[in-house]
């Protein structure tokens, strides 16, 4: 892969910058980076075809990807619960690809940031971040201009994140992949948008880069305790099999709660807030004016009140 071709990012965790192995890369290539994907690309990014797909990670057969899919990422299976099957062997504990894919955090490999001044991350993932939302605001560098309402699909609810803070967490399909309430609260709206499903990788962004309001999701508008008003948009992607709400929406949550989790693909959480109530860490705006993400571990401080 060509530098120009490759995915850099930030990991916070090592200080340095680190190349992503991308798991599909040469399709992502072919749809988003050919003359044949302009054709293709339509038929891949129709919502039966990724159901579809989806689903045959609950198939018996497809547990016999796990071991070669852990091995290949170096996923180190110590940080997770074991699946439901009884064997020594914890790769082959997961009945299906996707309780795989779903797998959760042993308990106390991550801490949720008590701090009520510090927004923490939302889902382990890799973090663009921006302090306002406006007309000049693109992602990534040469990417498309961001608007709250074409993400939010509603004028009246995106009046009130006019301008303000945006982050955008993105799921790599090796990445945990449950997500999870950031502060105490309560859901006041929530409904879904129909879409495309689009790949949410950047080589994708490059080439597609209206995704993110293209794409399907799902939308909950919170109240919180510490940071007012927050939009909180699921996203949609190639391969997503279904985007689940495990926690009912009509009870309130508190920081750290598990909010849901996506089924097989990578995908998007996008957070947005009211102007002035917090902002993005210094370290995701740095290197997001750098084109790059920021890689943070769930929980860890993403965020700040103003």
């Amino acid at each position: 892969m060509s530098k120009q071709d490759s995915i850099e990012f930030f990991n916070r965790y090592t200080g340095q910058l680190e190349t992503e192995k991308v798991y599909g890369d040469f399709m992502v290539k072919l749809l988003y980076n050919s003359t044949p994907g302009k054709i293709l690309t339509p038929f891949f990014a129709n919502k039966y075809i990724s159901k579809t797909y989806g689903l045959m990670q609950n198939s018996m057969t497809s547990k016999l990807k796990v071991p070669k899919f852990v091995k290949n990422f170096a996923i180190d299976l110590n940080d997770y619960e074991p699946g439901s099957r009884k064997v020594s062997n914890q790769s082959l504990s997961y009945k299906n690809f996707n309780e795989f894919f779903i797998r959760k955090f042993r308990e106390g490999k991550r801490a949720f940031n008590s701090d009520e001044a510090v927004l923490p991350a939302c889902a382990e993932a890799r973090y663009y971040g921006y302090e306002s939302v406006n007309e000049d605001t693109v992602v990534p560098v040469k990417g498309k201009y961001l608007n709250e309402e074409k993400i939010l699909r509603n004028p009246e609810l995106a009046k009130d994140f006019a301008g303000g803070p945006i982050l955008i967490a993105r799921l790599c399909p090796v990445d945990y992949h449950r997500y999870h309430y950031i502060d105490d609260g309560k859901t006041i709206a929530n409904y879904h948008i129909k879409g495309e499903y689009h790949s949410v990788n950047p080589l994708a962004l490059k080439f597609k880069n209206d995704i993110f309001m293209a794409n399907e999701r799902r939308v909950s508008i919170l109240e919180t305790k510490n940071f007012g008003k927050l939009a909180y948009v699921e996203v949609g992607a190639v391969c997503v099999g279904k985007i689940v709400q495990s926690h009912p929406e009509d009870r309130p949550f508190k920081r750290g709660d598990e909010k849901g989790y996506f089924l097989f693909g990578g995908s998007t959480v996008i957070l947005m807030g009211e102007k002035g109530k917090w902002s993005p860490s210094q370290d995701i705006l740095d290197n997001t004016k750098q084109g790059r993400e920021t890689y943070i571990h769930l929980g860890d401080e993403i965020g700040r009140k103003v």
